[in-house]
């Protein structure tokens, strides 16, 4: 056990997917696996195990941002031996050629959070995720006919921009396609504690055309993320 879980040793399967929010965790361990088991509800951020195609996995909520997941994911891996970790989570596009309901994998995690900047002193650290698991999300998505883009996505550590879009603005230029606040966190403790992560978004809301999903569209889309993501984890 640890200050922020209380699940006992071999509670969570090695595949362990991350929600943000701790009702999508629930939602998902209802919603997709057999005999799904409550194993930490500290500060009621929920965590359950079950089978998924007959195959062990687990899900923990992370909390929103990146010190927030850091702390579930060094627990996940160092205190309960983690393997395998995909982020699942929704997006804001910066790129007018992603449409919502789009999914994003994200290859590499830029990032303006000091987590990351502040380890590696004089060099810039490129947060990338597992190969093996980007080939295998791309070629499942290609297979379930799914509508997805493979490429860099933004951590930011801030959701209200004083600066709206402008405070982005270089960022597309560069090939940056969607922003979230926590895949660079999770790429850089995998790559630390050599385990395997990807981060799989659908894309809800875009920042340059401002088109948004609705809450029925955004359940579909959510439970085909889902699904693709569940399938890379126990293939994994």
């Amino acid at each position: 056990m640890t200050p922020h879980n209380h699940a006992k040793e071999g509670d969570y399967a090695e595949a362990v997917l991350l929600p943000g929010d701790p009702l999508r965790a629930k939602w998902i361990a209802e919603t997709f696996f057999d005999n799904p088991k409550l194993v930490n509800s500290v500060r009621n951020c929920l965590g359950y195990t079950g089978t998924w195609k007959g195959k062990l996995i687990s899900v923990q909520a992370s909390g929103m941002g990146q010190p927030s997941l850091s702390i579930y994911v060094h627990e996940l891996i160092n205190t309960y031996g983690a393997k395998t970790l995909i982020r699942v989570g929704t997006c804001g596009g910066l790129n007018a050629k992603v449409k919502v309901r789009d999914v994003i994998l994200a290859q590499g995690a830029s990032t303006d959070s000091a987590i990351v900047k502040g380890r590696f002193g004089a060099f810039n650290f490129a947060p990338i995720a597992d190969f093996g698991l980007l080939r295998s999300a791309a070629d499942k998505a290609d297979a379930k006919g799914l509508k997805f883009h493979a490429g860099n996505m933004l951590s930011s550590d801030i959701f209200y921009h004083a600066d709206g879009f402008a405070g982005y603005d270089k960022l597309p230029d560069h090939g940056v396609i969607g922003v979230e606040m926590e895949a660079a966190a999770l790429y850089t403790l995998a790559a630390r504690f050599g385990v395997r992560a990807l981060t799989i978004c659908t894309m809800t809301d875009c920042l340059i055309t401002h088109e948004e999903i609705d809450a029925d569209a955004r359940q579909t889309s959510l439970k085909d993320m889902v699904e693709l993501a569940l399938d890379v984890a126990v293939d994994a």
